[in-house]
């Protein structure tokens, strides 16, 4: 949730603030804890997912399927991917790459890519998958298609 709030502060010193913002988890946690986080001021756009995301296309618990069930290509959508697990990131950030609807949809997408990387591997250990160079594709391809993309490893 920090993340999304300081995405959120750094859109509104340019006079965007979000109706809406999505928070999906990977793994439940407790609802006291997330809430006490959140600024007064982000309360109403809210909507956090407090169940494990599925990767899966078109299913309930996938965030595209909200974006592509509720928003349109005049709405403004900006996408933070951050899940801390590759095998299900890497595979939300590819559908996003190969759905022609939904790159219709994203304009802004940042990415934390959990590659592997001799100096990060103490930190994420063995969940991590792929390389620099796979990302950067990644990131390239989206940019020809339209997606504004941003990533760190």
């Amino acid at each position: 949730s920090q993340p999304a709030i300081y995405i959120n502060k750094i859109y509104g010193k340019f006079g965007f603030n979000f109706d809406h913002i999505y928070a999906y988890e990977i793994t439940k946690k407790e609802p006291s804890n997330v809430f006490e986080l959140i600024p007064a001021e982000l309360q109403a756009s809210w909507h956090w997912v407090n169940v494990g995301v599925d990767s899966t296309p078109g299913s309930k618990m996938n965030p595209f399927t909200t974006i592509t069930n509720h928003f349109s290509p005049d709405d403004f959508v900006v996408v933070k991917l951050d899940i801390d697990t590759s095998a299900v990131e890497n595979l939300l950030a590819r559908q996003l790459r190969d759905d022609p609807k939904l790159l219709e949809l994203v304009d802004q997408f940042y990415f934390e890519d959990h590659v592997k990387q001799k100096e990060l591997k103490k930190s994420w250990g063995e969940s991590a998958e792929g390389s620099v160079a796979e990302s950067l594709e990644l990131m390239a391809s989206m940019r020809e298609k339209g997606v504004a993309s941003h990533y760190w490893p």
